[in-house]
């Protein structure tokens, strides 16, 4: 049998997450002794060959693409972790949602200090993913199995739970690893 594979995506976030797991170091070594990358920005796979053991969301939901991809994560993946505060809570993208979207969409196309759109055409060109009505955290598209808040997580709390699961034991963060003050 393999290694287990561990798939990872960005959705409506910055991919620091995605940083915070390169910051494990040299420890990155050791992660590829013990699991094979699969579906990820780290290898560039674009989809899903495999079932995977963990799958790492970043990224809330802001669009229809967002939504579909974290469907097949969660078909795909026997462990969904949501990573960081715009997985497990929408993050600063879930700042429009006290704003209708007309509205947002206005001041980014149309009204913002610095727009330069002499057609004044708001984009919608069915090539772009259709905007939900607001940015939601990853829970409340599918069932997630653990959280690691931060903004990003550091790459210790990721090294710690990743490795935890990878031996089939609990995920037990100490106070210092999750606290942000």
């Amino acid at each position: 049998m393999g290694k287990p594979k561990v798939a990872t995506a960005s959705l409506a976030g910055c991919f620091g997450c995605h940083m915070s797991l390169l910051d494990i170091d040299e420890r990155i070594l050791a992660l590829a002794e013990l699991v094979e990358f699969h579906k990820s920005p780290i290898n560039d796979i674009k989809e899903f060959q495999d079932r995977c053991l963990v799958g790492l969301i970043e990224g809330g939901c802001c669009n229809e693409e967002n939504v579909e991809t974290l469907r097949k994560f969660r078909k795909h993946c026997d462990i969904l972790i949501s990573v960081g505060d715009c997985a497990t809570m929408g993050g600063i993208p879930a700042m429009r949602n006290t704003i209708p979207l007309q509205e947002c969409l206005e001041e980014a196309y149309l009204n913002g200090p610095t727009v330069y759109n002499p057609d004044k055409q708001i984009p919608n060109d069915p090539e772009i993913p259709l905007l939900l009505n607001k940015v939601y955290p990853a829970h409340e598209v599918v069932k997630i199995d653990y959280y690691l808040p931060g903004c990003p997580p550091s790459a210790d709390t990721l090294w710690e739970a990743l490795v935890a699961l990878l031996h089939n034991k609990p995920i037990e963060l100490p106070y210092q690893l999750i606290k942000y003050d």
